[in-house]
């Protein structure tokens, strides 16, 4: 259980601490971090699988294309959730992005309502409304719809309704995403610096080695929280997974001194309510349940 939770909040971490790492790429066009971000992650897992000999699951997939159009149509979501979360932060939008995965949680369970036709409780249902009633705000009193939240919530709410029904495990399902990925992205990247609009070539040192390490930082936090999916309650996890949009949150405001006024922070707070109700809700009905499994055993 420890274990499990170390790797899971180490994950999350990272993954707060993601603009960090964007953001100490100025210069470098969202774009080309995007193809960076997909060319070396398949050179690092592709170097995992080596160093298991883990390729067996290959063959299974060659033999299904059902299973490989999956995987292109969640590829296609992760690819467009980075490429907006890596233009938000470039842009200053860290804010906006951290409530994006704010968000995310309760839009994969509307979204398990619609395509998976689970039934939610009544708490769950009361922090959907409240959420909701936090972007009708946020869209009121700015003039607009919190566009770049919605999307990324969306995108990868999406992904991980697909990954949710996928065959493979997280490994394996991010190298085939990342193989699907891979020619389009050595294509792009290839006539970026063909044609000399690439930055990598003149950037400083210090800058390519970033560049060149955006296989493993894309790769090692979804492998810990795979790890640590493993060894800890649903409940758990879904406590921890705040973790990251609460650091990219605070990164935005305290560090980047983004824009925080009191109508946004009103939205927020309903998000954070809906959040806390979701989150107890959760952690009561897990303890009902054991509970009354506990009860059953003793009878038995």
């Amino acid at each position: 259980m420890q274990l499990g939770i170390f790797y899971a909040l180490l994950a999350y971490v990272i993954w707060g601490l993601l603009p960090l790492y964007i953001k100490s790429l100025h210069g470098v066009a969202p774009l080309e971090i995007l193809l960076h971000r997909m060319v070396w992650s398949l050179v690092f897992l592709g170097a995992i699988l080596l160093w298991r000999r883990h390729f067996g699951w290959l063959r299974e997939v060659a033999g299904n294309p059902r299973l490989i159009l999956g995987f292109a149509a969640s590829a296609a979501l992760l690819c467009a959730n980075w490429f907006l979360y890596i233009w938000a932060v470039s842009a200053d939008r860290v804010v906006d992005a951290s409530l994006g995965y704010f968000i995310n949680p309760l839009f994969s369970v509307l979204l398990g309502v619609l395509f998976l036709h689970e039934r939610l409780r009544p708490g769950q249902w009361l922090s959907i409304a409240i959420a909701a009633g936090g972007v009708v705000w946020l869209t009121v009193s700015a003039g607009q719809l919190p566009w770049i939240a919605l999307a990324l919530a969306a995108s990868f709410g999406g992904y991980g309704l697909l990954r949710k029904t996928g065959a493979l495990g997280a490994l394996e399902g991010l190298s085939l995403e990342t193989l699907l990925l891979f020619p389009i992205a050595a294509t792009a990247l290839g006539v970026i610096v063909f044609t000399g609009q690439d930055t990598f070539r003149s950037a400083a040192p210090g800058t390519q080695v970033l560049l060149l390490l955006a296989g493993p930082i894309t790769a090692v936090p979804l492998l810990f929280f795979a790890a640590g999916a493993r060894r800890i309650p649903l409940s758990l996890l879904g406590l921890l997974q705040y973790t990251g949009p609460t650091l990219q949150l605070l990164l935005g405001i305290g560090l980047w001194h983004e824009p925080f006024p009191a109508q946004k922070q009103l939205g927020y707070a309903l998000i954070w309510v809906s959040l806390l109700i979701y989150a107890l809700e959760g952690v009561w009905v897990s303890r009902r349940n054991s509970l009354k499994s506990i009860r059953a055993t003793n009878e038995a």
